[in-house]
């Protein structure tokens, strides 16, 4: 009888439905546990996952408006909407009309975020870490090249990917 080894019986089943899509279930699982992953580093800052890279936006850009903001994170405006309500009552963001439109809100981190960019540049550095952790340099590099690759492709299938090069 075949007994089975320490790396077989660590590595996660595909299920049967996904059996065309082994790679495809991987991210999907690595997606998931990167964001757990990303939630505990961050919930010290009083973040939520996918808050930081909205306010990653706001601290690189400056005042935007929110229809733009939207367009950057890439996520439905409902989603948005509540994510700066959150960060607004925080002290994190602050919204105003734009005086260029006042139908247009204008959205910018404030001066007490800044505590903010470091605690989320320690976490995403920590998150690095951990992520890649037993990667040598190149396979680290390999790895980049490689996710950059998958994200043009899945670039194709979609009407506007503003982060990825063609």
């Amino acid at each position: 009888m075949k007994t089975e080894t320490e790396a077989e019986r660590a590595e996660p089943v595909c299920p049967s439905a996904a059996a065309g899509g082994p790679v495809s279930t991987a991210i999907a699982r690595v997606a998931r546990l990167h964001r757990t992953a990303a939630g505990k580093l961050l919930k010290g800052a009083g973040l939520y996952p996918g808050q930081e890279l909205m306010m990653m936006h706001l601290w690189e850009s400056g005042a935007v408006r929110q229809s733009e903001l939207i367009r950057m994170v890439e996520l439905d405006p409902s989603t948005v909407t509540k994510m700066l309500q959150r960060l607004e009552q925080a002290g994190h963001v602050r919204r105003r009309p734009d005086p260029a439109d006042r139908r247009a809100v204008l959205v910018e981190a404030t001066d007490d975020s800044n505590d903010l960019m470091n605690a989320v540049e320690r976490a995403w550095t920590d998150l690095e870490k951990r992520t890649l952790a037993g990667l040598d340099p190149d396979e680290r590099a390999q790895l980049g090249r490689l996710l950059s690759r998958v994200e043009a492709n899945l670039c194709v299938e979609t009407a506007d990917c503003p982060n990825v090069s063609r």
